[in-house]
């Protein structure tokens, strides 16, 4: 009897295996459900094809880096509530690093943007903080999609892109203390803190346009902002105006901006619309840019400054045959604000930089509808800031670095 009694229970488990295996074989995308704990929307009705991705070179991947890879395959959420984009959209990718105080803020805002729900919102984590993926996961006014940087130098506490046993610090000298490292211009040591701010907009933009089932065939223009970037209501309308009329009014403008090149200019305010050099605030780029920026990975992954932007205005852009302007309007549509920024706090001996009465930037009535005239003419404004023959403010001298960004570079590329 006990052993009638065995042989059943053992065909039931096996049926309930069977039963499982093929469960999951048809439903990828529960089992990465179950394997993350990550909610998925309602109604799933094609599964995107995985992300693929070349070697990286790192001494090993952490748990917690793969599961940021796992996480990174996941479908857009509110597919429920939007199920379709307008045939025109605009994708916008809010990239964020760890300061929830902003991040609030910034969601907030851009519930208010008019035309918000017609579009995809695609936010970029630096690795993994609990409190900022929490606040992305309570967006309900348009599609939403989160990236993890799965390479994010806090996800390796003891190896490389982290601190490693043995590296140099500061401006120790690798003879005397008889560390690993190189050295940046100034004579000191890489920073993972710092180098990640870098590291992530280079992943960020190689995932975007070349790896990620959602993106990879999308050839309308991005736009792009950070956690301290504050979009008012007429940001998306007055974007999609400037990419729009862009090749018609300036053929030397290669992206759009929603506010001027200084973060802390309001605009002319006059009925012109203004050429300049491309800001970080808002910034427009569609993949023929890209093209270019990718073209330029060993410009880009070689200059000794820990700033993407810097890294672009004084060694990518020198490298083109033309210089790459920007289209605006006469009044900003986006602001940065707060006091914050990510060089400040964190550092060791030093408290953190807080803000904790942190409000939306005041805005005129005229910021609250699209103010765009596509008539108007354009005012040509000349390149001033960083350009060739700045060196860098240092920061990214290691090889290690150097290596890890030309391997983003090629991670979707086959050779």
């Amino acid at each position: 009897m006990a052993v009638r009694k065995w042989i059943v229970l053992s065909l039931l488990l096996i049926s309930f295996l069977q039963i499982s295996y093929l469960f999951y074989s048809l439903n990828p995308l529960a089992l990465l459900q179950a394997s993350t704990g990550h909610k998925l929307p309602g109604k799933i009705e094609t599964v995107p094809q995985a992300l693929t991705r070349g070697n990286i070179n790192v001494p090993f991947q952490t748990d917690l880096s793969k599961d940021m890879d796992r996480r990174n395959m996941l479908p857009p959420r509110n597919r429920d509530l939007f199920p379709e984009l307008a045939s025109d959209h605009l994708i916008i990718v809010l990239y964020v690093h760890n300061r929830p105080n902003y991040l609030r803020v910034v969601v907030n805002g851009l519930s208010k943007v008019e035309g918000i729900s017609e579009t995809l919102l695609i936010v970029s984590h630096d690795g993994f903080y609990e409190e900022m993926n929490a606040i992305i996961e309570k967006i309900r006014f348009c599609q939403v999609k989160e990236i993890f940087a799965p390479f994010s130098p806090h996800l390796f506490p003891e190896s490389f892109p982290g601190v490693s046993d043995g590296d140099c610090q500061d401006k120790d000298d690798p003879a005397t203390k008889k560390c690993n490292g190189v050295a940046d211009q100034y004579g000191n040591h890489r920073s993972p803190r710092i180098v990640s701010l870098k590291h992530h907009w280079w992943w960020m933009m190689n995932t975007l346009w070349d790896g990620l089932v959602e993106t990879r065939n999308y050839d309308r223009h991005m736009v792009f902002i950070e956690e301290d970037h504050y979009l008012f209501p007429n940001a998306y309308r007055n974007i999609q105006t400037l990419c729009r009329i862009k090749s018609k009014k300036c053929t030397d403008c290669w992206t759009a901006n929603l506010a001027p090149y200084d973060v802390n200019a309001k605009g002319e305010r006059t009925q012109n619309l203004i050429q300049e050099k491309m800001g970080n605030i808002g910034y427009a780029v569609n993949r023929t840019v890209w093209r270019k920026i990718h073209g330029s990975a060993k410009e880009f992954c070689s200059f000794d400054d820990y700033n993407w932007d810097i890294t672009m205005w004084a060694s990518v852009y020198p490298s083109w045959n033309s210089l790459p302007f920007s289209l605006r309007g006469p009044r900003r549509s986006a602001v940065h604000f707060g006091k914050c920024g990510l060089h400040q706090g964190n550092k060791k001996g030093k408290p953190a930089c807080l803000d904790p009465d942190t409000e939306a930037p005041p805005m005129d009535p005229e910021d609250s509808i699209p103010n765009i005239n596509e008539e108007w003419k354009v005012v040509k404004f000349g390149i001033k800031g960083y350009t060739k023959g700045f060196n860098g403010w240092g920061g990214w001298g290691d090889s290690r670095d150097h290596r890890l960004c030309l391997d983003f570079a090629a991670m979707y590329w086959k050779t």
